[in-house]
């Protein structure tokens, strides 16, 4: 079973190094990694990606050794833990709201004592059953992780139960969506006054806890913060800068008089 380099940072008490991507580009994994990134967010949520793409990128993050957060498109237990034996290190579950939803993840992605994974031990995080072995449930247990995302006002209520989850291994703010909600509602909750109580409730169960950065200023915030699971950098972020600096430099050179 490889090593988590995302839960041996959140073990050591430091900030985890994240980066997204959302679309099917092989060599990102591997510039990823050459630049120190400890994990990929790999969204499933909002981009299409194919079950064989998926499996086909794999490979890559356990050859070049950074860890695979996947956000899925589904809640269907055996497609979540089919996802870890496709050799994800671990998910990233959208809008849990309640300690309940919490406990069902749980059960889904977590092997006996803690949950109610099925046991195949035949895919690829077990060298498709070569390295797999009488201790493969618990290395998978030890090595593989569930964050969730609290993105609504609901979750917010929740935080501390969801943080008291035994099997959750972090939280994971939506500033998106919990913005979008906040903003629809007539709540005086502000999104600065969320983090706050999700960072509480995390510090109280020792969870670790994390949402995007855009900029060096917030990241050092909310590191500062003890924040853990912090994102900076993407796909879609990095093709827009560039095609709008290219575009610019077009401009310079070609709209000279």
């Amino acid at each position: 079973m490889r090593t988590s380099k995302v839960l041996q940072r959140i073990r050591a008490g430091e900030v985890v190094r994240i980066c997204a991507l959302g679309h099917y580009i092989p060599a990102f994994i591997r510039h990823a990694a050459h630049f120190g990134f400890d994990a990929i967010w790999l969204d499933c949520e909002h981009r299409a990606m194919s079950t064989r793409e998926i499996q086909s990128l794999m490979p890559l993050f356990h050859q070049f050794d950074i860890d695979c957060m996947l956000r899925p498109s589904t809640l269907d237990k055996t497609s979540l833990y089919r996802y870890l034996e496709d050799g994800a290190t671990g998910l990233m579950i959208p809008h849990v709201s309640t300690p309940e939803k919490a406990q069902s993840l749980v059960q889904s992605v977590k092997f006996p004592p803690i949950g109610d994974r099925g046991l195949d031990g035949a895919g690829y995080d077990s060298d498709f059953i070569l390295q797999g072995g009488e201790n493969y449930t618990d290395e998978a247990n030890r090595e593989t992780f569930l964050i969730v995302q609290i993105e609504t006002l609901e979750a917010v209520e929740n935080a501390d139960a969801i943080a008291a989850t035994e099997g959750v291994d972090g939280i994971f703010i939506g500033p998106g969506d919990l913005g979008l909600r906040i903003k629809k509602s007539n709540t005086s909750l502000t999104l600065d006054e969320a983090r706050a109580r999700v960072a509480a409730a995390c510090a109280k169960h020792g969870k670790a806890w994390g949402l995007p950065t855009a900029s060096e200023e917030i990241l050092a915030q909310y590191a500062s913060e003890g924040g853990q699971l912090l994102a900076h950098g993407g796909d879609f972020g990095a093709l827009m800068e560039m095609l709008e600096t290219s575009s610019q430099r077009f401009d310079r050179v070609c709209d000279k008089p």
